[in-house]
């Protein structure tokens, strides 16, 4: 739920104070948000660019750790 109020998908993420600001760019949440205003609205917080390219960023990042799981067998019971 923290990444969903830090994601900007109540408000633009331009309004936080700068600390803040920086916090949210960490959050994958904030990119995929970006992308779909640009998309509906045609304006971003983030450039659609770099929005592309961290959600893609982040997908590969959770596939190889999904399959990393898989082959190791992490956390599997007997």
């Amino acid at each position: 739920t923290p990444l969903t109020f830090l994601g900007g998908s109540f408000y633009a993420i331009g309004m936080l104070p700068p600390f803040w600001h920086a916090v949210s760019l960490l959050n994958p949440v904030v990119y995929l948000i970006s992308g779909f205003r640009w998309a509906f609205f045609g304006n971003a917080d983030v450039n659609i660019a770099i929005s592309l390219g961290m959600t893609a960023l982040f997908l590969v990042i959770c596939l190889g750790l999904v399959t990393y799981i898989f082959r190791t067998g992490y956390r599997l019971k007997s």
